[in-house]
């Protein structure tokens, strides 16, 4: 149902910040709720970070709450990812995803739609 395309990874050092976009096609990216997953090598697909349709309402993992911030602009149909404080345990590919439940979820078959994913490289 949309076409998500992600961009803005890349190396960081420990300690910086970087921003990730995901642009989505269509007319109805208001109607969809928002995460972003990430998968390191050897690891499973985990939740990072999603955002309700109209952006009032986002949910963290844990290990990302309080340095992460997720954002959308629906007149713009994109979802951001601010990352801040970056830890080389936060390098992976990191995936945008689009559900149509009403409400977040932190549960990856939620979501139906998703972005090819961005490399994220913190250096220690």
């Amino acid at each position: 149902q949309v076409q998500l395309v992600e961009s803005g990874g890349g190396l960081v050092q420990a300690g910086g910040s970087l921003r990730l976009s995901c642009a989505a096609s269509g007319r109805t990216f208001s109607g969809y709720v928002m995460g972003w997953f990430r998968q390191a090598p050897g690891k499973e697909r985990e939740f990072v970070a999603a955002i309700g349709r109209s952006g009032s309402s986002t949910t963290y993992a844990d290990s990302v709450k309080g340095r992460f911030t997720i954002s959308r602009d629906n007149a713009k149909n994109t979802v951001y990812l601010q990352m801040n404080s970056l830890r080389p345990e936060d390098t992976a590919v990191y995936y945008c995803a689009a559900s149509s439940y009403a409400t977040i979820a932190t549960i990856r078959d939620r979501y139906h739609s998703w972005g090819q994913g961005t490399q994220v490289t913190v250096s220690s």
